[in-house]
């Protein structure tokens, strides 16, 4: 007698659908990342001085912007020693005013961070655009886009952030200069920056809108902005991306040369770069901690971003995997 299922194929079973989570950790980015142990420590780096930069309100031993929590006795308090005057111990020390050069640093962070993330996403929007609109359309209107990020490339930029910074400031009501000091610098800055994301936009937009895809969306007679939108951007942003990661790292480090400068943000609201400014009047008097531990958090944050970035640079590069 012969079995029912003898001589039938067996049914196939389709495979089950990983999930999202299980996806990204099989992927080649997530391999090229935990190959890498100076990216890991980069990343490590970097997340902790974001998470408490950001946590700083509820973690920061002391608000040092406060002035009714200052106690001028406690200046020029070495690091991890107790206050002839006063008893009091400071893990980082403090400053001229007493204030705790840790908490200094942890709400001086924030403020370089929001500045930094603010101005590059700032200059990647201005950017992207212009350099879809000059790669998609060309002709004139491609030109005049990119003559203008030329003048603007060849001089540097934090000459461009200083001219613009002036130029707002003097437009703005002495009133309300130090308010909107923080909005200046982030505009100042992404000014300063958009023309590199515009001209990189650009290069890879007229390679776009020669395929195929692109064609049969003009001939089905898709509107320009939807063809931008839809076809062409999500092929451009990998460049993007690469490039706003490194951006970031140069941003702050153009808002801690304003602030050290002393045009960037204002006194009442100090960023890693004004503490900075304010530690290198001590540095020869001997009170060296003033200046060391911000210039370190600069140099650790920066760093790390920008190691970052040129990790994801060749992790999205096909040539290399």
């Amino acid at each position: 007698m012969t079995h029912p299922t003898q001589g039938k194929a067996a049914p196939i079973v389709p495979p089950k659908p990983q999930g999202r989570l299980k996806a990204a950790l099989d992927s080649d980015i997530f391999y090229s990342w935990r190959r890498s142990p100076v990216t890991v420590v980069a990343t490590i780096v970097a997340l902790s001085l974001i998470l408490i930069a950001v946590l700083a309100p509820w973690i920061a031993p002391h608000n040092p912007f406060n002035p009714a929590s200052l106690n001028l006795m406690d200046g020029f308090t070495p690091p991890m020693t107790e206050n002839q005057f006063t008893g009091n111990s400071y893990l980082l020390g403090t400053d001229n005013q007493g204030r705790d050069v840790l908490s200094s640093i942890m709400y001086g962070s924030r403020i370089s961070l929001f500045v930094g993330a603010m101005a590059t996403a700032f200059a990647i929007t201005l950017g992207v655009t212009l350099g879809l609109v000059a790669g998609y359309n060309g002709g004139m209107i491609d030109g005049i886009i990119m003559r203008i990020a030329d003048i603007q490339l060849s001089f540097p930029g934090i000459l461009i952030a200083l001219l613009i910074f002036g130029i707002a400031r003097g437009l703005i009501p002495a009133n309300q200069q130090e308010s909107m000091a923080i909005w200046v610098l982030i505009i100042a800055i992404g000014l300063s920056n958009w023309a590199q994301f515009a001209r990189t936009v650009r290069g890879a937009t007229m390679v776009e809108r020669q395929k195929d895809y692109v064609s049969a969306a003009r001939i089905m007679g898709v509107h320009p902005f939807l063809i931008l939108l839809r076809h062409v951007l999500p092929n451009v942003l990998g460049p993007v991306l690469v490039i706003g990661t490194i951006g970031l790292a140069l941003a702050i480090i153009e808002e801690a040369t304003l602030s050290f400068l002393g045009v960037g943000v204002p006194p009442t609201q100090p960023s890693l770069g004004t503490l900075i400014r304010i530690g290198q009047q001590f540095l020869f008097s001997g009170e060296w901690w003033i200046l060391l531990f911000p210039a370190l958090t600069l140099i650790l944050l920066a760093l790390s971003v920008n190691l970052l970035g040129d990790w994801l640079r060749d992790a999205l590069n096909p040539k290399l995997r």
